[in-house]
């Protein structure tokens, strides 16, 4: 059958090897069909000889489609029947229903099955709830909570309380065993915290503390105050049943003890008939001064050691883990009272005492370890080492109460401070005697970078003295307690700064305003001298971060503040006393006249007050400033308001010049000393205010003059310069004269001299 398969290459059929690319001629064409023709011939003959050789299989394999094909159309017929007699007879709804029913029957079966273990098992706690109580009755508490603790597992509850009795979805049943459980807990909890409350007596009256080893209650004898603290510990509740001992104790026995008011005593009774201690008793001896003496740190330690052992032998039993809790429900309130009764006022108040705290603090080590030893605080928990990181740190808690203490005492002088000198100093210490007093002022200071003194306030004095102490301190100390300390003295600078300006009004002329202004000075020349004087000596640590410059400025600025509040505060009333002159007008009438002198008598009774209250208190140089741009800002105005009048009257310009002398009378004692000040070494802007003051005054002084002098004299006098050298002007000139003077040819000649002047 091969032949059937093979591949018929046309090529091998042709004569010719020509390429197969090439056409065919028409003799290939004869030969290829009759080759093809043969070729075919030989393929039926081997497919008739082939099926002849296999007739057998050929006929069995038909006959075997045959028999399926029929066996296939009876099971159809069946198939129809089946389908016939089903439609004719609806069995499968019997079917359906005895399969329900079965399915009913085994699901009642199961279901009831379920309820009878069920019922079984409520029995079954139900019974052990029983047996908890007899055991309860029968003083077995620790089997009671023991079988407490299995049933707490078997009815599914996590805590000790009744939050989970009644959860949504759960049976009535299953609610109910939670209720019973809970009740039973809270009675077993309730008869455990009376068998405590019975083996721990305090007794207030006799200062005592029994603990007894044997109870009696409820009818139950020789119950063993140890098994009572196995039952709490097995229901796990051992925190809440030693949780009012614990807190009677450190009321009544420890904090006597830490605070100096009592001493120890310890009693232990035995019971003869069984060989052991019974009861042990701890009596607390006051001392002899109720109210504490100062206390002793060894002695204490030692006492609370005692305490703890005997807690541990009569009511522990050496046990460790109850020791251990005893010792959470007490150590944080027994070390807080131990820092605060005892540690925190031993904390050195003088650096140099500072070695001296290390014997305490070895003492506290030495009491930690020994609790640590007793199990009452743990060993490995950092956290209990409250006392000795406490005296670790004594460094920092000194630090921290001298900051406390220095603050308090710079806010107090702050406060305190009233800013406000004795009234004869003020004589004393002003015009000629002010040099000869000076050294007799407690409060006069030489400023560092300045030859002047000037006065200052006890608060800003005594406030000085505090940082230079604290800085000396620093050079002293340790870094980390130097940099607290440098950074206390920063502070107690600033709290000058925060406190004045709010506690002192500064909207009125006074002397507190002047105190202040001269504390700002002071404090801001003492600081920019700090870092010259303390630096060098300050730890390195220290001496990298210490900054005062930054201070200094501050100061200064404050200090120019305070006074251009009291220039301006000055300046603004006597512009409003020289207002009520209502420019000098109509000086000629009596009630004008008297109006304008009255202003002028104000005027002068301002100036004066305000020297009265500067020339003892400020610095020489600050006073002549301020007081130079006060009057020339009223001679100024004064000269302006008189010039800018359009009209005078003869007896008017009399009246006016009369009011110029009267004004410069009144400040003549003022002006003296003023004009003859020395001016050598003075800053430029200070030279220009004066020469503005000496302009204001010669101006003034002229204008009075020119009041009553004749017109060919005044032009004569600016042609001169006399008058450009009072700093007048050509247009105040020239309006002048049209004021004082009538039209006519000699004044029209006059303005021209003068409008055609050089002189400008």
């Amino acid at each position: 059958m091969d032949v059937l398969f093979e591949t018929i290459n046309v090529q091998d059929l042709l004569s010719s090897s020509e390429s197969p690319s090439s056409p065919l001629s028409a003799p290939d064409l004869r030969l290829l069909i009759s080759r093809l023709d043969a070729h075919s011939l030989r393929i039926k003959s081997t497919v008739q000889s082939y099926l002849l050789s296999h007739h057998a299989d050929f006929s069995s394999l038909f006959s075997q489609c045959s028999d399926v094909v029929s066996k296939s159309d009876h099971l159809s017929g069946d198939i129809v029947s089946l389908l016939n007699l089903i439609s004719d007879q609806p069995i499968e709804a019997d079917v359906e229903r005895i399969i329900r029913e079965i399915v009913d029957k085994r699901r009642e079966a199961r279901e009831k099955k379920e309820i009878l273990d069920f019922v079984g098992v409520v029995l079954e706690l139900d019974r052990k709830f029983g047996v908890v109580r007899d055991h309860m009755k029968n003083g077995r508490v620790v089997e009671a909570a023991e079988g407490l603790r299995e049933l707490k597992e078997a009815v599914g509850l996590k805590g000790n309380s009744d939050s989970e009795a009644a959860v949504e979805g759960d049976p009535v049943v299953y609610g109910i065993l939670k209720k019973q459980w809970t009740d039973c807990f809270e009675e077993i909890q309730d008869f455990l915290l009376r068998c405590m409350e019975s083996a721990v007596q305090f007794e207030e009256e006799g200062n005592a503390v029994h603990i007894k080893h044997e109870l009696s209650i409820d009818g139950i004898d020789g119950l063993e105050l140890y098994t009572v603290l196995q039952a709490l510990n097995v229901a796990d509740i051992l925190d809440y049943g030693l949780a009012k001992v614990a807190d009677l104790i450190t009321k009544y026995v420890l904090n006597p003890i830490i605070s100096c008011r009592a001493t120890p005593s310890f009693i232990e009774e035995m019971n003869h008939e069984a060989g052991h201690v019974s009861e042990g008793v701890l009596k607390m001896v006051p001392s002899v001064d109720p109210k504490g003496s100062k206390v002793d740190g060894e002695l204490m330690y030692s006492y609370i050691v005692q305490i703890i052992e005997f807690v541990n032998k009569f009511l522990c039993f050496h046990n460790g883990s109850w020791m251990c809790c005893f010792g959470r429900l007490t150590w944080s309130r027994m070390s807080d009272m131990i820092i605060s009764n005892f540690l925190s006022k031993v904390v050195p108040d003088d650096a140099s005492k500072l070695a001296e705290f290390q014997e305490i603090r070895k003492l506290t080590i030495d009491f930690e370890t020994t609790l640590k030893e007793l199990m009452f605080i743990s060993p490995s928990d950092g956290k209990d080492e409250k006392l000795s990181k406490f005296a670790d740190n004594v460094e920092v808690h000194f630090a921290s109460r001298k900051k406390i203490q220095i603050l308090a005492k710079a806010r107090s002088l702050l406060l305190q401070c009233n800013f406000s000198l004795p009234q004869d100093y003020i004589t004393k210490n002003s015009g000629i005697n002010k040099e000869e007093h000076a050294e007799n002022i407690p409060n006069h200071v030489v400023l560092l970078f300045s030859s002047e003194k000037c006065v200052v306030s006890e608060a800003a004095r005594q406030l000085m003295e505090l940082v230079h102490q604290t800085l000396t301190d620093v050079c002293l100390l340790p870094p980390k307690v130097g940099l607290e300390f440098y950074h206390t003295a920063r502070n107690a600078l600033v709290l000058y700064e925060a406190i004045i300006p709010v506690k002192r009004q500064l909207d009125s002329i006074n002397q507190a305003a002047v105190l202040i202004h001269n504390d700002c000075l002071y404090l801001s020349q003492e600081i920019l001298g700090l870092a010259f004087e303390y630096r060098p000596y300050f730890p390195s640590s220290v001496k990298e971060l210490a900054v005062f410059v930054d201070l200094a400025p501050r100061f200064q600025l404050m200090a120019e503040e305070v006074l251009q509040r009291q220039v301006q505060l000055v300046i603004y009333n006597l512009n409003q006393a020289i207002d009520g002159a209502y420019g000098f007008q109509n000086t000629h009438q009596m009630k004008q006249f008297e109006s304008a002198k009255f202003c002028i008598d104000q005027v002068a009774f301002i100036i004066e007050k305000v020297h009265i209250i500067w020339e003892p208190l400020l610095l020489p140089s600050v006073y002549e400033q301020s007081m130079t741009m006060i009057l020339e800002v009223v001679f100024s105005r004064i000269a302006k308001e008189i010039l800018l009048l359009d009209d005078m009257a003869a007896e008017e310009t009399m009246q006016l010049q009369r009011l110029i002398q009267l004004l410069f009378e009144h400040l003549s004692s003022l002006l003296e000393p003023l004009l003859a000040v020395d001016l050598s070494g003075t800053a430029q802007e200070a030279i220009e205010e004066r020469e503005y003051f000496i302009l204001s005054i010669r101006k003034l002084r002229k204008l009075a003059e020119l009041l009553d002098m004749p017109l060919k004299l005044i032009t004569a006098a600016w042609e001169s310069g006399e008058l450009a050298d009072c700093n007048f002007t050509p247009s105040e000139v020239e309006d002048f004269i049209r004021a004082i003077f009538t039209d006519s040819p000699l004044r029209k000649e006059c303005l021209f001299r003068i409008d055609n002047s050089n002189i400008r």
